[in-house]
């Protein structure tokens, strides 16, 4: 058997909105979804093809504390690591790197 892979995140967000407006800025293009009755949610695919979905957080869904690690070249951040927070108070590291060609290395395991 090979080494899984990450096919799908989802995140349980309080503030969806500000969480969708806070990821965009970072890179990541939303679409708008709703499977059959279920509720309306946001999903980006990231490279590699994983899904990162963003649904509005209930009293029996949550998303607890989570650190997240993205790869950008895009938005107004140095090129650089920088620890940022969104709207729901995940933390999430930000490897901004300015050559989008370029390779892209993955982060360092803490």
């Amino acid at each position: 058997m090979g080494t899984p892979g990450l096919s799908l995140l989802v995140l349980y967000c309080t503030d969806l909105d500000g969480c969708r407006r806070f990821y965009t800025a970072l890179g990541l293009d939303f679409s708008p979804e709703q499977h059959g009755q279920g509720p309306g949610h946001w999903a980006a695919v990231l490279a590699g093809g994983t899904v990162l979905e963003l649904y509005p957080a209930t009293a029996a869904r949550t998303t607890g504390t989570v650190r997240l690690g993205l790869v950008v070249t895009v938005g107004d951040l140095i090129p650089g690591r920088h620890l940022l927070y969104d709207p729901d108070g995940r933390a999430v590291e930000v490897e901004v790197h300015d050559d989008p060609a370029g390779p892209v290395p993955p982060m360092a395991a803490h």
